[in-house]
């Protein structure tokens, strides 16, 4: 009698309260989540997508689930020792060339030799006939820099003449500061797969300093069964130690795999990209102190195995073991 009872008291509870209740619960949790938001704390949100922010961010910065480029922030370095040099660019025992004649016993390194991709690496290049003036006008209100450009074409016109392309050029937000501070401790050598006639005059544009020691233009790369307009290294040294290659795309290094440093492509839907100094210059500074880049540039991108889930067989992994 006395279950009847209550039985009858729960049905009999108003629908007035009950709605109340319910709206009282749903405030409670929008209220939680407003407090979340002013706390900066994401990880109410990284539950819901069942993501960590480090996966958010590597699922922004990689089109391809294997392939992981450099991070959004530059990860600190595992060698609390070479965090330590790297802030004066000096290794242990190797003299920066600041002068004097210090005598520590130790020979000095060579410098650092940086190979840096053109296109979607340093600038994006449009061709201007093609390019909706919304574009070039966003692109300036936030700030990126440009330039027009007259390139010479591989085709002729109908009287035989060679024909001027027009080109516009959008630089990488960062990239006169990035190469002048590189300057300083290693030598730089652009190397692209574009056409000097269309690459040189771009290069004389922004390289305002004179810092590449070396231009290479398509002629330099060679042919491979897997890819085309691949960047054999050893066409600079046969000493790959101290070398090392930026590149957007990372078939352009596939010979040498333990050399490639892959970057996030650059374009103009990326104002306030800041790869160029945020991200590779403090990682070059780091490699510019360590005897062989490989083993390092290995544990941090894991490149041959990269390729060998692309079909391609590693190469390069076994003459540093």
């Amino acid at each position: 009698m006395a279950e009847m009872e209550m039985g009858q008291i729960e049905v009999c509870v108003p629908r007035p309260v009950q709605v109340w209740r319910g709206f009282i619960s749903w405030v409670a949790f929008f209220l939680q989540i407003f407090l979340q938001i002013l706390r900066g704390t994401p990880s109410f949100f990284s539950s819901i997508v069942g993501l960590s922010s480090n996966s958010y961010r590597s699922l922004l910065a990689s089109s391809s689930p294997s392939f992981k480029p450099l991070p959004v922030v530059e990860l600190p370095l595992q060698d609390s020792s070479v965090v330590a040099t790297t802030d004066v660019g000096v290794g242990d025992g190797v003299d920066d060339g600041g002068g004097g004649g210090g005598g520590g016993g130790e020979h000095e390194m060579e410098k650092l030799t940086v190979i840096l991709d053109l296109d979607e690496t340093l600038v994006c290049a449009y061709e201007t006939s093609s390019l909706p003036a919304v574009i070039r006008t966003q692109a300036t209100e936030a700030g990126l820099k440009w330039f027009e450009l007259e390139c010479v074409s591989s085709d002729k016109e109908c009287d035989g003449k060679l024909k001027i392309n027009y080109v516009t050029v959008f630089e990488r937000p960062g990239l006169h500061q990035f190469l002048k501070q590189l300057a300083e401790f290693a030598d730089i050598v652009l190397f692209t797969a574009g056409l000097e006639g269309y690459a040189r005059p771009l290069v004389d544009r922004i390289d305002v300093d004179n810092v590449f020691s070396l231009r290479l233009y398509r002629p330099s790369t060679v042919s491979t069964k897997y890819r085309e307009h691949v960047k054999d290294l050893t066409c600079l040294s046969k000493d790959l130690c101290r070398v090392v290659i930026v590149d957007n795309n990372p078939f352009s290094f596939l010979v040498q795999p333990m050399n490639g440093i892959p970057c996030i492509p650059f374009s103009t839907g990326q104002p306030y990209d800041n790869q160029l100094l945020e991200v590779l210059l403090p990682l070059l500074k780091h490699l510019s102190v360590q005897k062989d880049v490989r083993p390092v540039l290995y544990e941090r991108f894991h490149m041959p195995e990269w390729f060998q889930m692309h079909g391609i067989p590693a190469a390069g992994f076994d003459s540093i073991k």
